[in-house]
C-alpha cells in the first residue's frame, strides 16, 4: 500500500497545527524527533499505547498534514518525522511547539 503525502508546497499551517494540537499525536512527534525511522509498534511501545486501531486515525492525520512520512516495509509501516520539510516551510515552528510541550510537561 502506498500512502499519499503532501508535497512541501501543499503543507498548510492549519493542518500542521491541528495535527500537533492533539496530545497523542504530539507525543508521537516527540518520539520521532529523535531522528531516524521507527516502526509503528515501537512508537506505540514507547508511548505505552496498546490500541493499534485508534492509532490508525492519528497516523493518517499526521501523514496527510505533512508532519510524518509513513512508508510500508514488509508487514510494517515505518514512520519518519518530516523535520527538514517542516523547517523549510515554517522555520522554527516545530522547535517552538516541541519546546512548549516540554515546558508544559515540566509544569504539570
Amino acid at each position: 500500500m502506498m500512502y499519499r503525502h503532501p508535497t512541501v508546497g501543499q503543507i498548510r499551517i492549519a493542518d500542521v497545527l491541528t495535527a500537533l494540537g492533539n496530545p497523542v499525536r504530539l507525543s508521537v512527534v516527540r518520539v520521532l524527533d529523535a531522528g531516524g525511522e521507527y516502526n509503528c509498534g515501537s512508537v506505540l511501545g514507547r508511548l505505552g499505547i496498546t490500541s493499534k486501531s485508534t492509532m490508525t486515525h492519528h497516523w493518517r492525520v499526521l501523514r496527510e498534514s505533512g508532519v510524518i512520512l509513513q512508508q510500508p516495509s514488509g508487514r510494517e509501516n515505518l514512520l519518519t518525522l518530516r523535520r527538514t520539510e517542516l523547517d523549510s516551510r515554517y522555520p522554527g515552528l516545530l522547535d517552538a511547539v516541541l519546546a512548549g510541550a516540554a515546558s508544559d510537561e515540566i509544569l504539570s
